[in-house]
């Protein structure tokens, strides 16, 4: 019996295990073009979110420098208009406006009034002999006071570098104050001009930079895209792989079935052909039959019986020898 013999349902199996498995090939082949994709765009995605990060980086420096200098600018500002608060106090000083509250003067002001009277007062003291020793000393407490006052106001003044004023020359403090107010409003102009050209070179950043956070998305949404139908398309082939060992498990039954009915052939096929000398049990079977036939009887050993077939055998030729009939007599 050939081993090769297929029956109709074991081919058909074999037929569908074949187109399962160029199938299967073919799911395989498709998975991994997703997943190449995939990886590709995923290489692409993180190549240039790295390129945006720079890019981040760039206009967080550009930036932190634009609003140092925006600070800057704010503080030529500030003192722009310091100055142009004494300024416009100065004109009114020199027009005669009375000060209601002298305290809401600025310490600039204040500070030119005090040294303009310490000078004045160290100035009678010096030259004025007509005082006497009562009113010297009043003005001596007057000028410790009117000192301990500068002092109080020097700090302040030297701290937001206030211009001094010299209240004896009014005109010329004013148009001192007004260069400086030019000075510093120019400052300001330069850094303003300086804050913009840093903006015009951030723009262009923030542009790039848009458009590779777009890349980066739609490098994102091609990856996402892909792994899931990478994903989709495994699942099927774990379902096909699944039908495919079920089918290979059957096939293997009914082989190994198709294998112990052609081992049994071959064993029955054999005892057909064995002689009685090969095989024991044949053996027995025709001695079994041999005695029941009474052909061969049990006991004494086979020389007896050939010596004794032997005997009989001569005896009776001798005696057919002495019965014979002599020719002539």
């Amino acid at each position: 019996m050939d081993s090769t013999d297929a029956s109709p349902e074991n081919e058909d199996l074999r037929t569908r295990l074949h187109a399962m498995e160029t199938k299967a090939k073919r799911l395989r082949n498709q998975r991994n073009s997703y997943s190449d994709e995939a990886r590709s765009s995923a290489e692409s995605r993180d190549g240039v979110q790295a390129q945006g990060k720079e890019i981040k980086d760039q206009i967080n420096e550009k930036m932190e420098e634009q609003k140092s200098i925006r600070e800057i600018a704010k503080q030529h500002r500030d003192r722009r208009d310091e100055i142009q608060n004494r300024i416009r106090e100065l004109i009114g000083k020199s027009r005669g406006k009375k000060e209601d509250d002298r305290n809401s003067r600025s310490s600039v002001i204040q500070l030119a009034e005090t040294e303009s009277e310490i000078s004045n007062i160290e100035d009678r003291i010096m030259t004025d002999g007509r005082l006497s020793l009562d009113k010297e000393n009043k003005l001596l407490k007057q000028l410790k006071l009117l000192r301990a006052k500068r002092k109080a106001l020097l700090p302040e003044v030297q701290e937001n570098s206030i211009i001094k004023l010299d209240l004896k020359d009014l005109d010329g403090s004013i148009l001192t104050l007004k260069a400086e107010a030019d000075s510093e409003h120019k400052l300001m102009i330069e850094c303003h001009e300086k804050a913009d050209e840093i903006w015009n070179e951030i723009k262009p950043l923030f542009e790039e930079r848009d458009f590779l956070r777009s890349e980066g998305d739609r490098y994102h949404a091609i990856f996402v895209s892909n792994r899931k139908s990478a994903d989709e398309v495994h699942s099927v082939l774990m379902e096909l792989y699944s039908e495919v060992d079920e089918i290979k498990n059957e096939l293997k039954e009914q082989e190994d079935d198709q294998k112990r009915s052609i081992e049994e052939y071959n064993i029955q096929a054999k005892k057909m052909l064995t002689k009685p000398s090969e095989s024991e049990e044949m053996a027995d079977s025709l001695a079994d039959i041999l005695l029941s036939s009474g052909a061969i009887t049990l006991g004494g050993t086979g020389e007896e019986d050939q010596r004794r077939t032997t005997s009989a055998s001569l005896g009776r030729k001798s005696s057919r020898r002495n019965i014979r009939p002599r020719r002539g007599k």
